[in-house]
């Protein structure tokens, strides 16, 4: 059983990968530090669970519960950054992350085709 990809699902994998190489090359920029490991791991967990989201089909009766974990991951991960950064929050590439994890979190909203 294959789903039809149509825009939303294309903006919700867009929006994953690009946070995930995000989260991934800050990881091996701070390699061997517990922060680069945890970077590297939050962007593989991104890229794991939209797999399952879209790609892989034995998966996809349990779409909805997978959607509802990468939106709780995506949302965690947003709250975990004004955390760990406050009050120093006001670097361009987290912003920016930031902002694709918020559209990401809508997006992963309004989707309830799958």
């Amino acid at each position: 059983m294959r789903s039809r990809l149509g825009a939303l699902q294309y903006g919700i994998i867009v929006l994953t990968v690009i946070t995930a190489l995000i989260h991934l090359g800050l990881g091996f920029a701070f390699i061997p530090d517990f922060l680069g490991i945890a970077f590297i791991l939050n962007g593989i967990t991104y890229l794991l669970l939209l797999a399952g989201l879209y790609f892989v089909p034995q998966l996809a009766e349990r779409r909805g519960l997978i959607r509802w974990l990468l939106l709780a991951f995506t949302a965690v991960t947003f709250v975990l950054y004004f955390v760990f950064n406050w009050p120093d929050i006001w670097g361009l590439a987290g912003l920016f992350d930031k902002a694709v994890e918020l559209l990401l979190i809508i997006l992963l909203i309004l989707d309830r085709g799958n």
